[in-house]
């Protein structure tokens, strides 16, 4: 099938890209000798999970139980859930342990850590718990020179085996765009990590596991001494913030959404297309970097960027394609006649992604299997 048969909007995946990112991704980590273990929220797909286990990752990370439930019963088995643990989902969690899935679970509170010990004792069902370290300020986590870590770390030894390790991910990557302060964080991630498996340690407790990530520290970092594992999810597909932060280029970015010209207001200079926020999603994480693309940076049906032209503004099933630095532009109805087929590379590819039910695995033009199915759901 050519993509020009495609209902659109369409989400495709470049296969030659998505397979360049993980084997660069998985060749470096091997390179700096820690296991690797994808963020597959991002895709939320057991076909690229299944790509990324191929080229090596050891196991998953997840940011929903849902992904957790399809990935364990698609017989992937070792998987980490990366959001705060709360009593009301701990049936949940439990479940899918009960089932025999490898599931390992995150606390950064008192009140978290004691909620899972106090379930875990009630049903007797052990829990691996690993804890969360705030290493950047950039979201949640407990900071690694604490008095409140050795007390989390203290009530999940109370049951043996409950306490599993400590994991950050230093999200505050995505607002920088400088090799030199890309690897200082990459440093500072890692060393508060190691600091606070360090700590733990020598206050008599486990902490087997050390894990840290994300997609531009992970690409960045000169060493990783005291890390066991790293995780990283967006290099699968890369997209317009990470290349604003100089981890890719737009070559890179595997995800697109081919869209078609359905119309005009050729006194404003506009073409409009069938993609709009419904596709691309509301993320406008390019905003306030160096380039701004608006909804997302406007490519040929064959992949190849336009120069100049962005989505500039989306409604709900409308965008608005235009010039950036013409308001005036005469020409784009003849530049894109009505049925023109373009696709538009995202700011955001989790958020883009998210907008759809399937992938459609293509090379250049031509759609090369069936779509992979996406999950949905918490």
């Amino acid at each position: 099938m050519h993509i020009h048969e495609l209902t659109t909007p369409a989400a495709l995946v470049d296969t030659t890209r998505m397979t360049r990112n993980i084997q660069t991704m998985q060749q470096r980590m091997n390179h700096l000798g820690v296991a690797f273990r994808p963020h597959v929220k991002t895709t939320k797909c057991i076909a690229i999970a299944q790509a990324q286990i191929a080229a090596g990752a050891k196991g998953i990370t997840v940011s929903t139980l849902k992904e957790a439930e399809q990935f364990f019963a698609a017989g992937i088995n070792d998987i980490l859930y990366a959001v705060g643990m709360v009593a009301p989902k701990l049936n949940q969690a439990a479940a899918l342990i009960q089932r025999g899935c490898a599931l390992k679970i995150i606390a950064d509170s008192v009140e978290s850590a004691s909620a899972i010990v106090a379930y875990s004792a009630a049903h007797k069902l052990p829990f691996e718990v690993w804890i969360e370290i705030d290493t950047d300020g950039h979201r949640s986590g407990v900071k690694p020179e604490s008095e409140e870590l050795l007390t989390i770390g203290h009530i999940l030894n109370r049951h043996k085996k409950t306490l599993g390790g400590v994991m950050t991910h230093a999200g505050s990557s995505y607002d920088l765009n400088s090799p030199a302060a890309l690897q200082m964080l990459a440093e500072q991630e890692r060393s508060l990590c190691v600091l606070a498996a360090s700590r733990l340690r020598t206050a008599g407790l486990p902490c087997p596991h050390v894990s840290i990530g994300s997609t531009p520290t992970a690409l960045s970092a000169q060493q990783l001494e005291g890390i066991t594992e790293v995780r990283a999810g967006v290099y699968v597909f890369y997209d317009l913030v990470m290349s604003n932060v100089g981890v890719c280029s737009v070559n890179d970015i595997a995800l697109s959404v081919l869209t078609t010209v359905i119309g005009h207001q050729a006194d404003k200079g506009w073409a409009i297309v069938d993609a709009g926020w419904m596709a691309m999603s509301r993320d406008r994480g390019t905003q306030k970097q160096l380039t701004d693309y608006g909804y997302g940076q406007v490519c040929d049906a064959s992949g190849i960027v336009i120069e100049g032209y962005q989505l500039i503004a989306a409604n709900q099933e409308h965008g608005i394609l235009s010039q950036v630095k013409s308001d005036n532009d005469q020409a784009i109805t003849a530049r894109f006649p009505v049925g023109t087929q373009l696709r538009i590379l995202p700011n955001h590819a989790c958020a883009t992604g998210a907008q759809f039910p399937t992938y459609h695995p293509i090379n250049t033009q031509q759609v090369i299997g069936p779509a992979w199915d996406r999950f949905y759901g918490w």
